[in-house]
């Protein structure tokens, strides 16, 4: 039987700013789009999403936000496709596992950290910036809820700069499963593993790296080593005097935890409720941690894709 196989050109369409660094080897940075989707509310979504693109210019690198556009990933958007993602009602969200379907069937969607992962390195591009990644879930023993991420992560050669996990999450759980997994995790400019809202999770890390160059000096003896094609974790945290008050965080979360239980929220619709959940307690402080975690990632993101360029 004759099989048929659509040209990966097809199905993967950088821009030409884009398409143009990756040809001459200079730095270029991976953003999710799904925090312009659905993290934000209108029009501030489409108002953060050209200042993170700002920000990674102002580091040295070309940014190239992925989404899904009718069926067809986009490695970097131009102001007309920012703004669809931006404004448009009832796009999807998509993990790694939907990005067959979305192609075959033609849909469009914003991109989650296992998509962007994929999408990025398949395209070429080394370094990828977030807010927090997914993890184990907190009752995985009854659950065994565990975020892609981890799994992505484990099989993609690309380093990610966040502000840890998302601190609704089992961290300890997720570290352990990150060593499991030979993802190797550095603290950038810290001992301790960040908090997503909060500068730190109480958590140690084993690796700290301070500059950029130490990051690409990783990333160098990753490929040199060879081995699995695992990726690199550069844990940036929230600075203190931008991160959630810590004791706001607890008692916000831990109500929104009993009310997930009590209204019988599980499986995928779990972290967006809870994440609305801290918005809401917080009166909006939770997000606006959350978007400096994401402003620091995204500049160093940008610095480490530099440094990477210089010494290729």
């Amino acid at each position: 039987m004759r099989t048929t196989h659509q040209p990966i050109e097809s199905a993967l369409r950088p821009s030409g700013e884009v398409a143009e660094a990756l040809e001459r080897g200079a730095p270029v940075v991976a953003l999710e789009s799904t925090i312009i989707s659905h993290g934000l509310p209108q029009p501030r979504n489409l108002e953060v999403a050209a200042e993170l693109e700002r920000i990674v210019r102002d580091a040295g690198a070309v940014p190239a936000t992925i989404a899904v556009l009718d069926g067809v990933a986009r490695i970097g958007l131009d102001e007309g496709e920012l703004e669809r993602i931006a404004t448009e009602p009832g796009l999807r969200k998509l993990g790694f596992r939907d990005l067959p379907a979305a192609a075959a069937l033609r849909a469009s969607g914003a991109t989650t950290v296992s998509a962007t992962s994929f999408l990025a390195a398949r395209a070429g591009i080394r370094v990828f910036a977030t807010g927090g990644l997914g993890g184990v879930h907190r009752g995985w023993v009854e659950t065994q809820d565990e975020s892609a991420d981890i799994d992505m992560l484990s099989r993609t050669r690309i380093t990610v700069v966040c502000a840890g996990v998302k601190s609704i999450l089992d961290v300890p759980a997720t570290l352990q499963r990150l060593e499991t997994r030979g993802v190797t995790v550095a603290g950038f400019g810290t001992d301790e593993f960040p908090g997503f809202y909060l500068h730190t999770s109480g958590e140690r890390v084993d690796w700290r790296i301070e500059t950029p160059e130490e990051a690409a000096g990783v990333m160098r003896a990753q490929d040199a080593l060879g081995g699995p094609e695992t990726a690199l974790i550069v844990a940036n945290p929230v600075p203190r005097d931008r991160q959630l008050d810590p004791a706001l965080h607890d008692r916000v979360l831990a109500e929104a935890l009993e009310s997930a239980e009590r209204q019988g929220v599980s499986g995928q619709a779990i972290t967006p409720f809870l994440l609305a959940y801290l918005v809401k307690g917080t009166d909006g402080a939770s997000l606006e941690a959350n978007l400096a975690a994401v402003r620091g990632n995204a500049r160093v993101a940008g610095l480490i894709a530099a440094a990477w360029s210089r010494g290729n």
